[in-house]
């Protein structure tokens, strides 16, 4: 992306579709589909276009848009499911920010985890 946020997944409500970016083809099979299911339900839902995105820092960034024309694009709820995804699958969100962080970025594992918080049940 332009503002240098690199997208994990979107789904389309216009075109029924959805991309999920193949750099991150190595995250469990369990995840992936995770993203996918939260990424559809949102976009039928709501309307519009929805993406998970990593910001320059490694966080995830949730966004929605629509086309300008679209009456049935519902804004409320979009900001709504927004802050619902946030809530109930912060866990999920954490995981995938320590993921990009340590994989892509290259950071230190154990400034990463200690940093959000995410017990893995052994000692680095």
């Amino acid at each position: 992306m332009a503002d240098g946020r690199m997208v994990l997944c979107a789904a389309n409500s216009y075109d029924k579709k959805y991309y999920f970016n193949q750099k991150f083809a190595n995250l469990p099979r369990s995840i992936q589909d995770d993203i996918h299911v939260i990424s559809v339900l949102f976009t039928e839902d709501c309307g519009g276009i929805f993406m998970i995105a990593f910001d320059p820092d490694g966080e995830v960034c949730l966004q929605n848009r629509c086309e300008e024309e679209d009456i049935t694009y519902d804004e409320v709820s979009a900001g709504l499911m927004i802050g619902q995804i946030r809530k109930n699958r912060a866990e999920l969100l954490d995981c995938l920010s320590a993921y990009y962080r340590i994989l892509i970025l290259k950071e230190d594992a154990a400034t990463v985890l200690d940093d959000l918080s995410i017990d893995t049940g052994f000692e680095l």
